[in-house]
């Protein structure tokens, strides 16, 4: 009876001493050197390259990578904030391009907002063509009055030469400013004509996908069969 204990517990600690082995992983890698170095732990050999875990009947369990200096790990953490700033930028330019599609679904809806804007400019144009309209009348007048200093100008009160003066600035700064807005009007065809490109690009890309002719008259086919 106790030789048969003793025999039940010697197989129950080979058991356990098994099971560890097993469950113990073997490591391999090949060193600077070029030699093939095997353990039961990771290799201080081949800290500086890759090594690889090994179950007991050889299958690899995981690769282990090397282990990298400060400055390599420095540089490596750079490299992954540089690529989750790219997938942020990607998402934001996809999310931007969705938005300028459910904007302008089609051609015409940019025509439109392409019109209104340019009638924005014609109109600040036309508001600064009837000032000068405006500004030429009050020059006629101030002519009128130099009408009496015909013979010697500088007879003229200052007041009214500073008024003249006021008036051939002030028609200058609108013509410059008519000038700007036609400036602005081409940028505006050039922000729109841009804008139209990318379009034309989501606008394939995001297009439905419209089903097979085939399959809209099949149940047209077997409606006609029963």
């Amino acid at each position: 009876m106790k030789k048969w204990a003793a025999s039940a517990v010697g197989i129950t600690l080979w058991a356990g001493i098994t099971a560890l082995a097993s469950a113990q992983g073997i490591y391999t890698c090949v060193d600077k050197h070029g030699r093939r170095l095997t353990a039961d732990r990771p290799i201080l050999e081949c800290l500086d390259r890759e090594q690889r875990e090994l179950s007991p009947s050889g299958v690899t369990r995981r690769q282990i990578g090397p282990s990298l200096s400060d400055t390599e790990r420095a540089a490596q953490e750079a490299q992954q904030r540089k690529e989750a700033e790219e997938r942020v930028r990607v998402t934001e330019e996809r999310r931007r391009e969705r938005a300028l599609v459910a904007r302008y679904p089609d051609k015409a809806t940019h025509d439109i907002e392409r019109n209104a804007a340019l009638l924005m400019v014609d109109e600040v144009t036309a508001t600064a063509e009837k000032r000068i309209l405006d500004l030429r009348d009050e020059r006629k007048k101030l002519d009128q009055e130099m009408e009496f200093y015909k013979k010697d100008p500088n007879k003229a009160p200052m007041t009214l030469r500073r008024k003249i003066g006021e008036n051939e600035d002030s028609i200058a700064e609108q013509q410059r400013f008519i000038l700007g807005q036609d400036q602005e009007k081409r940028k505006v065809n050039q922000r729109f004509d841009v804008e139209l490109a990318k379009l034309k690009v989501l606008w394939e890309a995001y297009k439905p996908v419209s089903l097979p002719a085939a399959s809209a008259t099949q149940p047209a086919a077997a409606s006609a069969a029963r």
